[in-house]
């Protein structure tokens, strides 16, 4: 007798593929047994059963690479519990350059694997051809060899995954439909199916491709877009075997691997196809779409240039199966900021094999702890707003975006279609100026400015890139007189209501009691004591509170206050980010910039520093915040974005005669790297405290009723640090860093650069790292250790500083007071 299906459940699971599976194991192995998995289909029958199984270990996030070697080391197990096979074997992978700027690539990705822990070694075009004996490796330059990758059967492990949360009680139900998702209040209470309602606390959407169609049910933003992706299987091919590695060429964007003595070759495109413009038919199931060998030629001939021997091998398949991607190649998971206990975990941008075990635990955790375990921001839903949804806007980013697993990397590389999307009111002017814009959270801001009869085009290189000189400048004008930037991409945040301060001061690190009119830097805690977001609260008025965070941040910080208000409290926060523009005035003729268009007393006494004022500007009425993040006296201007373009104008009349220059955000990079600002999501971490990151100093561990995190840092205080941000300089002026950079001491690895820039100031590239040892770093472990930093391969002299390198207080008292 068939089980009736169930009327409620802890956790409902929608989606039966890899990740729905892994999410089901391992909230069973966590003790919810509670779990209802629901597959309109057959197990594995949308994306996963096509999917070519490739598991490579390293990323640019050491995060996301242990999130991958967890799964290698669950795949290799899982077996052994279930009694079903996985297919998955370690049979290692080559990466070949064809260029020299590859082989760059690819030693940069070795000195990065070995700060992460992962094995690799650079090896000659001869060693790769001893490993890969079937390739061609006449025109190769070099290659990697990572012993620990491998590759696995989708299908296999995904009934593997499933058996296991079923051993621990898990329900799966396959032929179910979900047609529509219930809410009360904010929160989700159940999901409407084609076999009927099931109250539920939780549920998770692992849909794949329908996963966007599935949150459109209930009001949450999943942006990813499918597109078509291809590869071919072929017939026997002599010195094929088994234990054949896993081999890429990104330079030809395709990928090999062996598969019953033949060989599964497909890629990346650098242009891709996207598909399914009207909605994923639901019984999609087990299905491919047409042959397209135009879209696949450009594949299929750097395979045969790699591959000789494919021009006469049989084609026995041609798989076109559509996966979904996101806008940025990252996957989604985490809780909806628009939605209580709806997960997703979808948008794995063909790495869904490789990433579903790690995946799968991390959200499982997300479930169980109420909160991430780890940092997780690269893949967190919060860094996309409802406006990434838009389809035609997806449409456009995804046929670059499925291209990006084989492109160049190169050094600030921007994303080219679907824009301009989000800008500032000075963006026609600042274009006219000869702005080159870079894009963040959907903004459209100066990266730099060119010259008089240069074009604002980056030309990407690892060494100095063609806007060097022209940072210089702007860096030169900051320090020396004026520079002003338009950074109206910040978030803005308004929280008002009369339990506002008692609210944020339990959110916020420091004290942001003050007086009204007076603005503090904070650090936002989670219970584990690392950074959600680091910020500039400034009082307006008793109950009214400007908050100021990073452009990426505004979903993020929004959700994370909204969560940590108590019911009950009166509190409301409202994103403003829209309503104002910011320009940022900074260099030691600011005040004299300033003094020129407003009647507002702007001396040291009359306006401190960390002072927030409402003031005219010109015409206009502006909020006035004294703070900086590049180290020079300067003013943020809140102004109310219709004004923003008279502001500019007059600030620009003003300070005509007295050195004022456009600047961007590469300049001001270069700028608070030099005075050693911390910058979230680098060096601001959730894994990271403020006494790991040298910023105790802005934390209230004393205040009336605490704060969130403060019970970790007590525990902590005092205590020798195992992990700790340090600036760096390199010895030599002429080497460049771009982070991600293995710092070696003595000759071992202890960390890796977060940030860095050319310090034009210093003369030096600068940086800050983040530096792990057991036994703790303190000044003489700093002093008494000889430091070296990689680069590509090549190890560069380097001194840590325990002080900012670049202090204007040593040297312009006066500009300042």
């Amino acid at each position: 007798m068939a089980q009736q299906f169930p009327t409620q459940a802890r956790v409902v699971i929608i989606g039966g593929g890899i990740i729905g599976c892994s999410v089901a194991y391992h909230l069973t192995k966590m003790g919810w047994t509670d779990v209802l998995l629901l597959e309109q289909g057959q197990l594995s029958g949308g994306t996963t059963w096509h999917a070519a199984g490739l598991v490579g270990q390293l990323r640019s996030h050491a995060n996301m690479t242990g999130l991958i070697r967890y799964s290698t080391q669950l795949y290799g197990e899982l077996e052994a519990e279930t009694g079903l096979a996985t297919g998955w074997k370690q049979c290692g992978s080559l990466s070949v350059a064809r260029t020299e700027d590859r082989m760059t690539v690819l030693k940069r990705t070795a000195a990065s694997a070995r700060a992460q822990g992962v094995e690799i070694d650079v090896i000659t075009p001869q060693e790769a051809g001893k490993l890969w004996p079937v390739m061609a490796i006449d025109d190769l330059v070099g290659a990697v060899w990572l012993p620990a990758d491998g590759k696995a059967n989708p299908t296999d492990l995904t009934q593997s995954l499933a058996k296991g949360a079923r051993n621990r009680g898990a329900r799966i139900v396959e032929r179910v439909r979900v047609t529509g998702i219930t809410t009360q209040d904010g929160t989700v209470t159940g999901v409407r199916t084609s076999e009927g309602d099931v109250k539920v606390e939780i549920v998770v959407n692992c849909a794949g491709q329908w996963a966007r169609k599935v949150g459109q049910m209930c009001g949450v933003s999943v942006p990813l877009h499918s597109a078509e992706h291809m590869y071919i299987v072929t017939g026997r091919i002599e010195g094929v075997h088994p234990d054949l590695p896993v081999m890429r060429d990104p330079d030809g964007y395709i990928y090999f691997k062996e598969e019953v003595g033949g060989l599964v070759m497909g890629g990346f495109e650098p242009h891709a196809k996207p598909w399914g413009m009207n909605g994923i038919p639901d019984d999609f199931e087990f299905s491919l779409l047409d042959d397209d060998w135009d879209q696949f030629e450009i594949l299929m001939t750097n395979a045969l240039i790699r591959v000789p021997q494919m021009e006469t091998s049989e084609v026995k398949k041609f798989y076109n199966g559509p996966e979904s991607f996101t806008p940025d190649n990252n996957f989604i998971v985490g809780e909806a900021p628009e939605l209580k206990n709806f997960f997703v975990g979808a948008g794995f941008n063909s790495m869904g094999i490789a990433s579903a075990g790690g995946a799968g635990r991390a959200l499982a955790e997300w479930i169980v702890n109420g909160s991430p375990t780890l940092d997780l921001w690269p893949v967190d839903i919060r860094r996309f707003a409802a406006f990434n949804n838009n389809p035609r806007w997806l449409h456009d980013r995804v046929k670059e975006t499925l291209g990006l697993h084989y492109a160049m990397p190169w050094p600030n590389r921007e994303l080219d279609t679907a824009r301009p999307f989000r800008r500032s009111p000075l963006y026609d002017r600042l274009a006219a100026k000869g702005a080159c814009f870079g894009s963040k959270m959907g903004w459209e801001r100066v990266n730099w400015f060119a010259g008089e009869g240069r074009k604002p085009q980056t030309e990407y290189s690892f060494g100095r890139q063609n806007w060097h000189e022209a940072v210089g400048r702007e860096m030169k004008a900051t320090r020396e007189a004026a520079g002003l930037y338009d950074q109206t991409s910040f978030a803005k945040l308004l929280v008002q209501g009369r339990d506002a301060t008692r609210v944020l001061n339990r959110i916020c690190a420091a004290d942001i009691d003050v007086e009204v009119g007076r603005s503090v830097y904070t650090g936002v805690l989670n219970s584990r004591g690392g950074y959600e977001s680091d910020l500039t609260v400034m009082r307006l008025g008793p109950e009214k509170f400007l908050m100021v965070t990073g452009s990426a941040q505004a979903v993020h910080d929004a959700d994370w206050i909204n969560r940590n208000i108590p019911e009950g409290a009166n509190a409301v926060l409202t994103d403003v980010t829209s309503a104002y523009a910011v320009l940022a005035l900074m260099g030691p003729n600011a005040r004299a910039i300033l003094s020129r268009i407003t009647s507002a007393d702007l001396s040291n006494a009359g306006f401190p520093f960390a002072t927030v004022r409402e003031i005219d500007v010109g015409y206009a009425t502006a909020y006035a915040n004294r703070m900086t993040y590049v180290g020079e006296l300067g003013w943020e201007l809140i102004v109310p974005s219709e004004f923003a373009v008279g502001v500019y104008e007059a600030l620009q009349e003003a300070g005509r005669d007295l050195g004022l220059v456009d600047c961007g955000y590469y300049a001001l990079e270069g700028l608070r790297l030099e005075k050693g600002y911390r910058a979230w999501s680098r060096e601001l971490t959730p894994d990271i405290t403020p006494f790991e990151a040298g910023l105790g100093f802005a934390v209230a561990m004393d205040k009336p009723g605490g704060f969130i995190g403060r019970e970790v840092l007590d525990g902590a205080k005092g205590k020798p640090l195992a992990k700790r941000i340090v600036q760096f300089t390199l010895d030599d002026g002429g080497s460049m860093l771009w982070g991600g950079e293995l710092v070696l001491r003595d000759g071992r690895p202890v960390g890796e650069v977060r940030s860095a820039a050319y310090g034009h100031t210093l003369g030096r590239a600068v940086a800050l790292a983040l530096l792990e040892d057991a036994a703790g770093i303190d000044k003489a472990w700093l002093e008494q250790g000889r430091f070296e930093i990689d680069i590509a391969s090549e190890r560069h002299a380097a001194t840590p500083h325990l002080r900012p390198v670049y202090d204007p207080a040593s040297n312009r008292v006066k500009a300042d007071g």
